[in-house]
């Protein structure tokens, strides 16, 4: 199952704001630098805690085979397409009643198809994430984000010597602790 997000979240306004503030930055200078590094903060609070932060729409292929696929992205607010992917690339609406489409509480979801399908490759995008903006985002992820953005860019100018003694350690401690209550638990 590959999964691609075909529109991110825009992280360049209120967030670079806030990112700015806490880093005390005025000039518009490092701006390019900044919105990676909150883009990049963005995907490490997501594979920590297993959720979407923000919004944004995501795309899931999946094999067309009958029976019940639970999608990876979490949480999904919506579906938005079915296609079929042809063996030249192009893309065929799936009609509506070849599946179903459920989400569970805690934005889980589930596709079904009612035939066994052909085997051939489902394009299933949703539209998935916590909060629809960064304002309602909750504080301790949204600051997770900010302090672990603002520690990547602080630690640009440590000498190699002192960064390669952290190399393993994706983010500090203050960070995971306000994501932990976040992350989601998958048995394996």
């Amino acid at each position: 199952m590959r999964r691609t997000i075909v529109q991110p979240a825009s992280l360049a306004g209120e967030p670079l704001g806030e990112l700015k503030s806490w880093l005390g930055i005025t000039r518009p200078a490092d701006d390019t630098m900044l919105v990676a590094l909150l883009e990049a903060s963005h995907a490490l609070c997501e594979a920590f805690t297993g959720r979407v932060p923000l919004v944004q729409l995501v795309e899931e292929e999946l094999p067309f085979l009958g029976g019940a696929h639970d999608l990876a992205v979490e949480p999904v607010r919506a579906l938005v397409s079915v296609e079929e992917i042809a063996d030249d690339a192009t893309r065929l609406p799936l009609a509506g009643e070849d599946y179903d489409f459920a989400i569970a509480a805690g934005g889980r979801a589930r596709i079904s198809f009612s035939s066994r399908g052909d085997g051939r490759t489902l394009a299933v995008r949703v539209e998935a994430g916590i909060a629809a903006d960064w304002a309602s985002l909750p504080p301790p992820l949204r600051q997770g984000i900010i302090r672990l953005a603002a520690h990547h860019f602080r630690e640009r100018d440590r000498p190699a010597e002192a960064r390669s003694a952290q190399a393993g350690v994706a983010a500090p401690a203050s960070v995971t602790a306000l994501w932990l209550p976040w992350r989601v638990r998958k048995l394996a």
